[in-house]
């Protein structure tokens, strides 16, 4: 999956998407994520939902002359009629505070100590973090856990009805295990290929292991953290990738802008973008990225008005490794990768090797964003399996001829990608 977030606090009425939708469809992505658009509670937030049922007016026609439900369908068809799948997030991990699930089934929800509903919660850095405006489901233990469970089904087949091909399933790492394998297996028994994503950052690889084994389509890896040094993504992603495809992304809905991280470093935007598409079977990128948008995405105050103006134009080259993903197998697969030994400690030099087809590929990555790397091997030839001739389809400065010995001066940030087939 090669997924654009669309986020509708920046995008506005659904009405107004189709730009969006269209920009998406030409950049050479597969699917458009949509943040939750149903009504909120007091707070605001888009995963504070009081009213799985409705629709947010923020993302409705104010002419109000078509039905909510009918102007999400007309979304979704549109970008269905662009050729792309469309998915939403599906939060039953909990709800809004104030919603009115909380009165009309308070057994449903964990309790504290004195009573109280308890807010939703998690671990960040050994720290536990509070949302006051989130009510935890008990999925676990609650006395009518049939019902409970009735309810989520309802919920997906709502979204389903409204033309949702998929969910990302928002702290899906939270919900037990036993149910997400029979909701999963009782949506896909009826013939629907709707597709199931575990958002799992924070877990541990045994966690998000454990998750995905319940029968998730994809989870999303940590590569976007990863220094290109250290060993614990490599190991993360061995140890998970027979479990579930994973899906990479240089920035998310919940971090910073990497172009304001990098003040605006394009060679870095660029690397990061083609390391995350390469790396696994899956990849994603929220809307403004193409254009190295710095203000972070938030879940209350974002606004069409933060729309940006910059002098960034990344389109072209987001759309030629869009184009390199979908052209070669290993790269949409959590294929066995190894990274190999470099004279040059700046640059990666990394393997790939298909196990369901013949290809195999390599990257040459320079890790430094800011200044040239030298390259150098003796023979490329002796990194790969394949006693086939490499070809370089990277997606920038492309060479027609791969000398041997190979020394290469690498600009800042470039990656060289090579691909060959087994005999």
């Amino acid at each position: 999956m090669i997924i654009y977030n669309l986020f509708p606090r920046l995008a506005g009425p659904m009405d107004q998407w189709s730009d969006h939708i269209g920009r998406a469809a030409d950049l050479g992505f597969t699917w458009i994520y949509v943040n939750p658009i149903q009504q909120t509670g007091a707070s605001g937030s888009l995963y504070a939902i009081a009213d799985y049922f409705a629709v947010n007016p923020a993302f409705l026609d104010g002419a109000g002359s078509v039905p909510p439900d009918e102007q999400v369908r007309a979304m979704t068809a549109r970008a269905h009629n662009a050729g792309l799948k469309i998915m939403t997030d599906l939060v039953i991990n909990h709800c809004a505070v104030d919603a009115a699930l909380t009165r009309e089934h308070p057994e449903w929800f964990k309790r504290e100590p004195d009573g109280k509903i308890a807010n939703a919660s998690c671990e960040h850095n050994g720290e536990r973090v509070v949302w006051q405006d989130l009510a935890q489901f008990d999925h676990e233990h609650t006395r009518d856990r049939e019902g409970l469970y009735r309810y989520c089904v309802r919920v997906v087949e709502h979204l389903l009805a409204l033309g949702f091909d998929g969910f990302r399933c928002d702290a899906a790492y939270q919900v037990p295990h036993a149910l997400w394998h029979r909701l999963i297996h009782e949506v896909k028994a009826r013939g629907q290929h709707t597709v199931f994503i575990a958002e799992t950052l924070g877990c541990t690889a045994d966690q998000t292991k454990e998750t995905a084994r319940a029968g998730f389509d994809a989870v999303f890896n940590s590569s976007k953290w990863w220094n290109f040094h250290d060993w614990w993504l490599i190991e993360q992603y061995n140890l998970i990738r027979e479990a579930a495809p994973s899906i990479g992304f240089p920035e998310s809905h919940d971090t910073p802008r990497l172009a304001a991280e990098l003040n605006g470093n394009l060679a870095g935007l660029k690397q990061r973008y083609l390391f995350a598409a390469l790396f696994s079977s899956g990849v994603m990128m929220p809307m403004g990225y193409e254009f190295g948008f710095r203000k972070s995405l938030h879940v209350v105050s974002t606004t069409p008005a933060d729309w940006e103006t910059t002098d960034i134009a990344l389109a072209p080259f987001i759309q030629q490794v869009n184009v390199l993903k979908k052209c070669f197998p290993v790269f949409r697969e959590e294929s066995p990768l190894s990274i190999l030994p470099c004279q040059n400690p700046h640059v990666l030099l990394l393997w790939k090797a298909s196990a369901k087809h013949r290809g195999e590929a390599l990257l040459i990555l320079n890790k430094d964003p800011w200044n040239q790397q030298e390259f150098y091997a003796d023979n490329l030839r002796n990194f790969i399996q394949s006693g086939k001739p490499l070809e370089d389809v990277s997606p920038e400065f492309q060479l027609e001829f791969i000398p041997q010995p190979f020394h290469y001066v690498l600009r800042p940030g470039q990656g060289i990608v090579l691909v060959t087939q087994r005999e």
